[in-house]
């Protein structure tokens, strides 16, 4: 204190200014780079689900005004015009950004996902008419592996610099100064490098000798593998159908009941917290918090019912089906089986997709998720074995078939697997009520969707072939009672 006195009034004053300033600049940089902002809350919980944070954007988050201008300034990497609608996400008219994109202000606007990305499906009566959508269901439409690449394309192209962007960001945003300098010497560089980073996680889908995942699939467990445990790529491929994930509470772990379609889970509830997790792609800032989304999650999908079939039904031949559904079905998908896993020598369908998980990447995984302080029952540390038999309410809307989503509609389920069609598109979303699915051939189809081969690797649509033996009419009047479920 006495050396304090002594100094001149003059270094006193610059030491309190230069103290202000300090103070101010911290303060700034606070606020405009770390400072979380509370997330929007929603009263309805289909709006919660398909537009509210769960905490994505602090890791995992795109700056909002680069997210804005990408397809802007990179339009020859989209797959299709369109903007991010080329990416087949589902979009409300008036809406800012599609269902499953959240935004949140930490320090500046961020962009992230949530679990309604994939799990939002749409159908249309028809090509003109406006789209119907279902929070919970299967996201069909969705090119998820083509969005990934988007991405990292745009940040290792050279005009990913402030030069270019900064100009598309000034139409579009009245920003500050400060933000001005931000977005140019500090988030637009840093968005790229970290973009960048992840290239390495991302390189088995720029492998040419795999097969396009195509609209409304996704190869989860090789996410898993690649970005909760941080595994070296290898050489299985296992692309399958969004689910649906409605009535979770459907699945009785009591029961012997497993989830995902390979049961490598043991319940709805670790189902969700490494789903969250992976789009996350990190451990939470807020473990709390974190765990209080995953509860309301789990809560809305354990009792969020299957949508009801929208069109008419023949009752007279839907009795029918039932009866023929008793005989040759109910054995798997309406008993003590269903939910339990059926050996894939009786399944018969293709094997891939059980092929790119094992128990020491189980093992490995849950240690992850437990060295964060979360505790889940988590994934089966047990070899896999075949595919679950699916419980079927709502299947009318989870088109199309089959675990990897090789079987274009529910009639063709049921024909001899060699007369099932061998090339479809995938992905356009209007619907087809008679043979339950959605339409797959003519130009419109070609345009929206992307062509699906069964003969390429993972792509199989041999198997589940229980329905050969019935006659036209019987497949016929199954189907009509399908669509009661």
């Amino acid at each position: 204190m006495q050396l304090l006195s002594r100094l001149p009034r003059w270094l006193k004053v610059v030491g309190m200014l230069s103290l202000i300033v300090v103070v101010v600049l911290g303060y700034i940089g606070w606020d405009r780079f770390l400072r979380a902002y509370p997330a929007q809350t929603f009263d309805d919980p289909d709006e919660r689900f398909k537009y509210g944070s769960i905490g994505a954007e602090q890791d995992a988050g795109i700056p909002y005004w680069i997210f804005y201008v990408l397809p802007r300034v990179f339009p020859d990497k989209l797959p299709g015009p369109g903007g991010y609608a080329a990416f087949g996400v589902t979009w409300e008219q008036g809406r800012e950004l599609p269902i499953g994109f959240t935004k949140r202000r930490i320090g500046f606007d961020r962009v992230a996902n949530n679990c309604a990305v994939c799990h939002t499906a749409s159908y249309r009566t028809e090509h003109d008419s406006n789209p119907v959508l279902v929070p919970t269901g299967p996201n069909h439409t969705l090119d998820l592996e083509a969005f990934f690449r988007f991405l990292v394309d745009c940040a290792k192209d050279p005009r990913f610099n402030a030069d270019t962007m900064m100009p598309e960001i000034n139409l579009a945003a009245d920003l500050d100064w400060i933000d001005r300098l931000a977005y140019r010497y500090l988030i637009i560089p840093i968005t790229r490098k970290r973009l960048i980073e992840r290239e390495a996680q991302f390189q088995w889908i720029y492998r040419h000798d795999f097969p396009e995942w195509g609209r409304g699939r996704d190869d989860a467990m090789n996410l898993t593998k690649y970005f909760m445990i941080r595994w070296p790529m290898d050489d299985s491929f296992g692309p399958t159908d969004m689910p649906s994930v409605w009535n979770l509470q459907k699945y009785r772990e009591e029961r012997g009941n497993r989830m995902n379609f390979a049961g490598d889970s043991h319940n709805a509830y670790s189902v969700i917290i490494d789903s969250a997790l992976g789009l996350m792609g990190a451990e939470p800032k807020d473990r709390d918090d974190f765990l209080g989304h995953i509860d309301w999650l789990h809560h809305y999908l354990t009792t969020k019912p299957a949508p009801g079939y929208p069109f008419a039904i023949d009752k007279a031949k839907a009795e029918q089906g039932g009866q023929l559904f008793a005989a040759h079905c109910a054995s798997c998908h309406a008993s003590e089986r269903t939910g339990t896993v059926v050996p894939l020598a009786e399944i018969g369908t293709d094997r891939e997709r059980m092929d790119t998980w094992n128990a020491k990447a189980a093992a490995e995984a849950n240690k992850v998720v437990e060295d964060m302080g979360i505790e889940r029952k988590g994934l089966v540390e047990e070899p896999l074995t075949g595919y679950v038999a699916q419980y079927l309410d709502g299947i009318w809307l989870r088109a199309p078939y089959l675990h990897n989503g090789s079987v274009p509609t529910l009639y063709d389920l049921l024909l001899p697997p060699a007369q099932r069609p061998g090339r479809f598109h995938r992905g356009y979303d209007v619907y087809d009520p008679v043979r339950v699915g959605y339409l797959t051939t003519g130009p419109e189809a070609a345009r929206a969707g992307t062509l699906h081969d069964t003969a390429a690797r993972a792509n199989s649509a041999q198997g589940h072939d229980f329905a050969s033996g019935l006659s036209d009419d019987q497949r016929w009047s199954l189907v009509e009672y399908l669509k009661t479920l």
